[in-house]
């Protein structure tokens, strides 16, 4: 497989937007395929903006839309590689690219999701991968990366196509995760992490 294009310089997050209620696992707009960006304005950035915040509040790496209740294919992120660099940025519409044949390696590290907060199980993703998409102002955007970054571009795209990670577990891990949920829930009340 060729190498990754170059990663596009990304325009800084958004600042200045308002944390919001996440939404959880079994809302129906967490589990269908997201509506495309058509229109990318003002009110595009401010929902980027509030998804910022919220990713932040909640100590995340990464959020899709529709972790707030909003059903756009769209994500915000900030997340380091392997070698601990970081990388933010918003992809609108995005497409995932993923190594195959003898270049894919898979990484069998955990997983957790804002949307069913506090587990963490093991998630076999493929160890690098490259998401292209749109940014904020509708001209393309590329984003590559190993590692953590990997798995947060494969896991937030999956949201735009109405896969949670769970989704990918086999029966057993998935009993271990909602059981580690069920155990975490005192510490995300409803209305996390807005409250």
């Amino acid at each position: 497989m060729p190498p990754p294009d170059p990663q596009v310089p990304p325009a800084p997050l958004p600042p200045g937007g308002s944390v919001r209620p996440i939404t959880r696992w079994g809302d129906p707009v967490m589990h269908r395929v997201q509506q495309p960006v058509r229109v990318f304005d003002a009110q595009l950035s401010s929902l980027a903006a509030d998804m910022v915040a919220t990713m932040y509040a909640a100590d995340g790496v990464g959020l899709a839309a529709c972790q707030i209740g909003v059903d756009l294919a769209m994500f915000v992120f900030d997340c380091p590689d392997d070698s601990g660099t970081h990388v933010a940025g918003v992809v609108c519409n995005p497409e995932l690219i993923l190594p195959g044949g003898r270049e894919r390696s898979l990484d069998e590290g955990e997983e957790g999701c804002l949307s069913l907060p506090g587990a963490f199980v093991s998630c076999a993703r493929p160890d690098r991968a490259t998401v292209t998409g749109q940014g904020l102002d509708g001209t393309p955007v590329t984003y590559s990366g190993d590692g953590l970054l990997a798995r947060c571009l494969q896991h937030e795209t999956d949201h735009t196509r109405g896969t949670v990670f769970g989704d990918r577990l086999p029966t057993r891990q998935r009993k271990k995760l909602q059981k580690a949920h069920d155990a975490a829930a005192g510490d995300f009340p409803a209305g996390w992490p807005a409250t």
